[in-house]
This record gives C-alpha cells, sequence and structure tokens, in this order.
C-alpha cells in the first residue's frame, strides 16, 4: 500500500438502503426495535418515519475503507457521533453516501475521516477510524 497523503480520498461509495434492508439487519442484530420497521411506531414517538438503524449507518460508512486496506484487520479504532437519522422510505429507500478522507498520518498509521451524508445531510459526526498502514 502506498502511503496516503493528507486530504486523499481513499475510498467512496453509496449504498441504497430499503426497508428489506431494516429487517434482514434486525434480524441479524436482535434489534427489532419498531422503530425501524412500522410507520405508525415511528409517527407516535415524533420521528420523521422508520428510521435505519445506527449501527447499521456505522458499519456500512467504515466498510467503504476495507476494499483500500485491503484487510479490515487493519483497523485500529472507530468511532462516530450519531447526528442525524437517516429516514427509510417504503417506496424510495435511501442512500447512503459515504466518502473517505486521509486525515492525518502518524508513524505507520493514519486517520481516515469519513464523511457520510443521506439526502444532502451529514448523518454521522466525527466519524473516524484509525488504521494501520504497515503490514
Amino acid at each position: 500500500m502506498t502511503a496516503p497523503a493528507v486530504g486523499d480520498v481513499v475510498a467512496e461509495r453509496t449504498v441504497h438502503l430499503t426497508r428489506e434492508s431494516l429487517v434482514r439487519y434486525a434480524g441479524a442484530s436482535g434489534d427489532f426495535n419498531p422503530i425501524h420497521y412500522r410507520d405508525d411506531v415511528a409517527a407516535q414517538v415524533g420521528l420523521p418515519g422508520v428510521l435505519a438503524h445506527g449501527m447499521l449507518t456505522m458499519g456500512l460508512s467504515v466498510e467503504t475503507i476495507v476494499p483500500w486496506l485491503g484487510d479490515a484487520g487493519r483497523i485500529l479504532e472507530y468511532g462516530v457521533r450519531f447526528t442525524r437519522p437517516v429516514v427509510v422510505d417504503a417506496d424510495a429507500g435511501a442512500d447512503v453516501t459515504v466518502v473517505a478522507s486521509v486525515g492525518a498520518v502518524d508513524d505507520g498509521t493514519a486517520r481516515i475521516d469519513l464523511t457520510v451524508t443521506h439526502a444532502d445531510t451529514t448523518v454521522l459526526g466525527k466519524a473516524q477510524v484509525r488504521v494501520r498502514l504497515d503490514a
């Protein structure tokens, strides 16, 4: 792997989520909170609609850099702040876009900053991944 420079975009992608995606994630994670699949429950608690699981959004975001890294084992730390929900429309679904850029390079590691958006709104704040660059 060539050493990246601060500012380099190392990966980017858009993931399309559907209500089926949410049901599958609920089954895998065990998080069956009805705000993730029932419009009526989401509305009753004041939400703008059915929401994607925060951990689903977080997971698909970090996975964006794995092809660039070549090995998920190079991920040393990962953290985010959940700032805005991803509303998944019953018909249209939702697109989540991730752009991964190098924020800092230091002693065989790099900080990768993830910009994660849905509908032109940043949904994860301070999404940063520390990765090992050397083999």
